[in-house]
C-alpha cells in the first residue's frame, strides 16, 4: 500500500519533541529510513510504495529506542564524521561533531609540515573507531598511522573502517595501554618510534559524572572511554609522560579535553616535558582541543 511520508514524520517528530529530544525531525526521516530498510533518510515529500504494518511496528520499535536514548547511530551501526563513514560497536565512543576541530587543526599542522616532512607519522592514543586517525590520514596523503586502543573490540573496529575507507595500507591498529612504553611493547619489536602528530581523545569525565550525562553518552558509550576517575584526570597522568617521548622534537599533540580542564590539564602536561601551543574551542565556545610541543621545541 502506498503511503505518504509526511504524515508518518510528523507523528514520529512529534514523538521525539515532547520527550525533549533534539534534532527530533531529521532523526524522524532516518528513523523511518531505517524502518525501510534503507540508509539515507526519508524526506516528506516521498511516497512509500510499499508501506505495509510490518513496517509501521518496526518504526514503533526504533522510535520507541530512540525515546529510550539510543542514539540513531548505534541503532544504524555507524556514525558520518569528517563526511566519512564510521562503523560503530560497544567498545568504541560514538564521534561527535566537535571532534572534527581537532581533526582540523592536527590536519593543518600536518600541511605545515610538507616542506620539512613529506611524510609524516601519526599515532592516535586511543584510537576507538579509529576516526581520528583515518579523517587524518584522508586528508594527509602522504601520512601513516599507527593507533592503540585497551580494547581489542575497538581495535577491530578501526581495522574495518580503515579497510572500509581503503586507507588499510598506511595505517596499522594494535591493542596497547597509554603506559606500555618499553620497546618491546611495540608490534614486531621494532623499538620505540617517534611521531610527527600525536592525536587522543582519552577518557575524561570524572567519575560520579559519568550518570548525569546524557542518556546516548552515559547508557551506549563504553565507560572504558569515559571514566577519568575521581577528577576526570587520572587518563591525563598516565598518558602525556609517554605521548612527551613518543613525540617529534617538531611535532606536535593534539588532544581533546573535558570543560574546563585546560588549566589542570596543562599543568600535568608541563611536569611531562610539555609546553602548551594553542587552544581551540568547540561548536559552543568551550576550550576542547590543547595542542602541546615538548618543551624544548621553537614557539
Amino acid at each position: 500500500m502506498s503511503q505518504d511520508a509526511r504524515p508518518i514524520l510528523n507523528a514520529v517528530a512529534d514523538q521525539l519533541q515532547v520527550a525533549g529530544i533534539d534534532n527530533c525531525r531529521s532523526d524522524a526521516r532516518l528513523l523511518l529510513g531505517l524502518a525501510c530498510g534503507r540508509t539515507d533518510p526519508v524526506l516528506p515529500h516521498e511516497d512509500l510504495p510499499h508501506w505495509t504494518p510490518e513496517h509501521q511496528r518496526v518504526l514503533d520499535t526504533l522510535v520507541t529506542r530512540r525515546l529510550a536514548g539510543e542514539p540513531v547511530s548505534r541503532m544504524r551501526g555507524w556514525r558520518e564524521f569528517w563526511s566519512l563513514r564510521f562503523y560503530l560497536s560497544p567498545a568504541t565512543l560514538d564521534p561527535r561533531p566537535d571532534s572534527e576541530i581537532l581533526v582540523e587543526n592536527a590536519v593543518a599542522f600536518g600541511q605545515s609540515l610538507a616542506p620539512t616532512v613529506p611524510a609524516p607519522m601519526i599515532l592516535d592514543m586511543g584510537t576507538g573507531s579509529g576516526c581520528l586517525l583515518l579523517a587524518s590520514l584522508s586528508e594527509l596523503l602522504t601520512a601513516s598511522g599507527v593507533g592503540i586502543d585497551l580494547n581489542h573490540d575497538a581495535v577491530a573496529t578501526a581495522h574495518e573502517n580503515a579497510v572500509a575507507l581503503g586507507l588499510e595500507d598506511r595505517v596499522t591498529f594494535h591493542q596497547r595501554s597509554f603506559t606500555a612504553q618499553a620497546d618491546t611493547d611495540w608490534p614486531a619489536g621494532q623499538g620505540r618510534p617517534v611521531f610527527d602528530i600525536i592525536l587522543c581523545n582519552p577518557p575524561y569525565i570524572p567519575s560520579d559524572e559519568i550518570a548525569t550525562l546524557a542518556p546516548d553518552v552515559a547508557q551506549f558509550d563504553p565507560v572504558l572511554a569515559l571514566d577519568g576517575g575521581a577528577d576526570g584526570l587520572d587518563c591525563w597522568r598516565a598518558l602525556l609522560p609517554p605521548l612527551a617521548e613518543l613525540l617529534a622534537p617538531h611535532g606536535r599533540a593534539f588532544v581533546e579535553i573535558g570543560e574546563g580542564q585546560r588549566s589542570a590539564v596543562t599543568a600535568v602536561a608541563a611536569s611531562a616535558g610539555l609546553d602548551e601551543i594553542a587552544y581551540h574551542r568547540d561548536l559552543a565556545g568551550i576550550i576542547r582541543v590543547l595542542v602541546f610541543g615538548r618543551s624544548e621545541s621553537p614557539g
